[in-house]
């Protein structure tokens, strides 16, 4: 059996493409039947930049809900809150004892932004740390990753590594990240890929009227109703093909390369398809926010399960380092 471990920031409301290129692709894997999974809703990572504390209370239901609108099966694997497990934190401060100052000095996370200092804080600073825990704390084999979080991967694995060669022994599973190269690249409502930070993002859990007026802002050329368009270069096209079928995508192009269809109306067969496959979902998500003691029942199973291998694992690792 293989363990797979996943993690999403609570930092909102997960959007489109977070549920295309992470959330589908993960419980896909989840549902094999030799995989069992550890899903994880990074909230100790989320206070790096969120200092409001209800809204990060509201982003962990809101990360959660959507994990179970899109059915990720809590009781072969594991749902839970970073925070639920204080084994974590432990390991962190023991895997800083073993991290070089440039190793963190040369992650992307804080090099991004060492040309302004006073905006980084020591968290920031040491979040590779804190996320090579949150991995090798479980054993983790398997951690699917975008391509911009692989150098992460292999930090954990090099600490992990370090501390097993100092100790001569195996403490700890060295992790691989998993790069799927049919993970789909979302673009977003200007075109940019689909990112919080760009706000140019689609929620597809809004009320009707207002997921409406949030497709009909994405941007579009202004070329006349009448004429031909191109469906490659279109923001609409792109966004629609991700989550239609086969027949539909073609439907699409004909009505683009024909001539007389216009940008309002793939607009609206896009919302309308939004609608139609995320129906379902929709609905979970909105029983669960509605009704928020659900969504803690399934957190705390999920903790209770995740909390025993990291009391187990850190045992062994206190033991090693003489504590």
């Amino acid at each position: 059996m293989a363990r797979i471990l996943t993690g999403i920031t609570s930092n909102n409301i997960p959007h489109l493409g977070n549920i295309l290129g992470a959330v589908l692709p993960a419980i896909e894997l989840s549902k094999q039947s030799d995989n069992e999974s550890l899903f994880f809703i990074a909230d100790l990572h989320s206070l790096i930049s969120q200092k409001n504390a209800q809204l990060r209370i509201d982003s962990v239901n809101s990360v959660a809900a959507t994990w179970l609108a899109f059915d990720f099966d809590t009781q072969k694997n594991m749902l839970y809150r970073q925070s639920r497990i204080p084994e974590v934190c432990e390991l962190t401060w023991y895997l800083n004892c073993f991290t070089p100052f440039p190793m963190l000095a040369n992650a992307h996370s804080f090099k991004d932004k060492s040309d302004r200092l006073k905006e980084v804080n020591s968290g920031l600073f040491t979040y590779p740390v804190l996320m090579a825990a949150d991995i090798i704390l479980y054993d983790a084999e398997f951690v699917p990753v975008g391509k911009d979080q692989i150098q992460h991967i292999e930090m954990a694995r090099d600490i992990a590594a370090k501390i097993n060669h100092e100790y001569g022994k195996d403490i700890f599973v060295l992790p691989e990240g998993k790069i799927d190269s049919n993970v789909m690249l979302v673009p977003g409502i200007d075109g940019q890929k689909m990112s919080k930070s760009y706000n140019n993002f689609i929620n597809i859990f809004l009320p009707e009227k207002e997921l409406l007026k949030v497709v009909k802002t994405i941007e579009t050329d202004s070329t006349p109703l009448e004429e031909p368009k191109n469906f490659e270069t279109c923001n609409v096209f792109n966004i629609f093909k991700l989550i239609a079928s086969p027949s539909q995508i073609e439907e699409m192009k004909t009505n683009y390369t024909n001539g007389g269809y216009g940008y309002g109306h793939a607009k609206t067969a896009l919302y309308e398809l939004l609608l139609i496959k995320f129906e379902k979902a929709r609905q979970t998500y909105n029983t669960l926010m509605a009704n928020p003691e659900l969504i803690e029942k399934q957190l705390i199973i999920g903790e209770a399960k995740a909390r025993k291998i990291a009391q187990e694992k850190l045992e062994v690792v206190r033991s090693v380092l003489g504590f």
